[in-house]
């Protein structure tokens, strides 16, 4: 059997029922390579199942299940536009059924006045669920070969609520067992993003934007021919193109470009997306769903680009947490116990920059961290200075082309740089700057480095 197409659509992409059309288009046209479909909530509904759990936790059950219609409603509607006419029995049976469980479940977590995780995974579930089951009726309504499958019955994953880690081995197993048999030219399966289940059946999740991560374990596990993940941009740009109008789709990156500009707020791809097609030699390609003849990147584990910057992401605001001893000096273990205070605290620290007696590192804008800071003032001085940016530059041969550093520097001439580091990869330079001044340094580092042939 020929290898499977993997086509994964996030939210925006089955916003209604009018998006769902090209989206049934697109499959369409991929018939003959066997396409797996893979979908995300239609757009804001994971939003909207938050706020409904969160009100019902809090005793507002009225507000809850107004939401709740709502929100069934939306499905409704964006059905009968779908199907045209009167719904078909067993669609609004399975729409009833949805109705009911979350309902149920919403009136549970108004009794307890508690919401864990768990139960977050377990309403958060049925946005996917809901539309696979309106697109795969859909299909079907336009005479397809549809198999709608649940991706818990696939995605086996660790009881980690809210952020589960996948298990490949089982995923492929259960893939081959329940996926290949209706995989084919001319046929369609449709399964969930984002949504897996433990061996015994408990509904998890990936994490939001885990929809991407589902579309590359299914490709990795299926030996898929390609993974494409269909968005509203025309492939991974060279800068945000909301703060650089002149940003431009770059046609081949490698994987650990991808990753890295994931990594630092490029909004494009989930970071954990690259890791099971990296393992599998599986080609990604982005692609815009409303220009699917336009313009698109391919991410590929082979690539060498020669590019010594491939494209700027920014993540922020972060904070910086900034640690100063002459302690520092010839003492062995400085940096461990300070990690470990950092570690008890469940603070994660994303960029370190270290200097004779200081060390600085970059950590989340929203941490508290007055108890962490208390015990490091017992042996150093320590301060945090909050609304700060990364302004990550990311190319395979930044750091072998000289003066790339410099021309950076250079057009950024006035701005304030309070830290900067190289990442390990060497294919990052990352600087932190004020969050204001993000934006502006952003305009100004793609007009040197990328524009005009740069």
């Amino acid at each position: 059997m020929s290898a499977p197409l993997i086509m994964k659509f996030g939210g925006s992409s089955v916003a209604d029922a009018a998006c769902m059309r090209a989206v049934a288009a697109l499959v369409q046209r991929y018939l003959p390579s066997s396409p797996l479909v893979v979908l995300s909530a239609m757009g804001k509904t994971t939003d909207a199942l938050f706020r409904a759990a969160r009100m019902a936790s809090q005793g507002q059950l009225e507000e809850a299940t107004e939401a709740h219609a709502a929100l069934m409603q939306r499905h409704e509607s964006a059905a009968r536009d779908l199907i045209g006419g009167t719904l078909p029995e067993d669609l609004r049976a399975a729409l009833a059924t949805h109705s009911q469980e979350l309902l149920t479940v919403l009136t549970g977590l108004s009794m307890v006045r508690e919401l864990s995780l768990r139960s977050m995974d377990s309403v958060a579930s049925h946005g996917e669920r809901l539309s696979t089951l309106l697109f795969s009726h859909y299909l079907r309504a336009c005479g397809l070969d549809v198999t709608l499958l649940d991706a818990r019955r696939v995605i086996c994953t660790d009881a980690k609520s809210g952020a589960a880690t996948p298990q490949p081995r089982a995923i492929a197993k259960l893939a081959e067992e329940l996926v290949r048999p209706h995989l084919g030219p001319g046929k369609v399966v449709v399964t969930q993003g984002y949504i897996g289940a433990t061996v015994d059946g408990m509904t998890t999740t990936l994490g939001r934007g885990g929809s991407d991560y589902s579309a590359a374990l299914l490709g990795a596990a299926l030996h898929a021919s390609e993974v494409q993940i269909w968005t509203d941009v025309e492939g991974v740009l060279t800068c945000d193109p909301r703060i650089v109008p002149d940003a431009q789709p770059i046609a081949e990156l490698s994987f650990a470009e991808a990753a890295e500009l994931a990594a630092f707020g490029a909004k494009v791809l989930h970071p954990a997306t690259i890791q099971p097609a990296v393992e599998a030699a599986i080609p990604v390609t982005v692609r815009h769903t409303l220009k699917p003849d336009g313009r698109f990147s391919t991410i590929r584990g082979d690539v060498k680009s020669g590019r010594a910057i491939t494209a700027l992401a920014t993540r922020g605001p972060v904070a910086v947490v900034t640690v100063t001893s002459s302690r520092m000096l010839d003492q062995s273990g400085f940096l461990a116990r300070l990690f470990e205070i950092f570690g008890r605290y469940s603070i994660s620290v994303d960029l370190v920059a270290t200097a004779e007696v200081s060390v600085s590192v970059t950590i989340e804008n929203d941490v508290d961290t007055d108890k962490a800071l208390e015990e490091i003032r017992a042996f150093a001085s320590a301060n945090v200075v909050r609304e700060r940016a990364i302004v990550a530059l990311v190319g395979e041969q930044l750091r072998r082309t000289p003066g790339v550093a410099a021309r950076a520097f250079t057009a950024l001439r006035g701005t304030n740089i309070e830290m900067i580091s190289m990442g390990a990869n060497e294919i990052n330079l990352s600087l932190v700057l004020a969050q204001r001044d993000a934006p502006d340094a952003l305009r100004r580092l793609h007009a040197e480095l990328l524009e005009g042939g740069a």
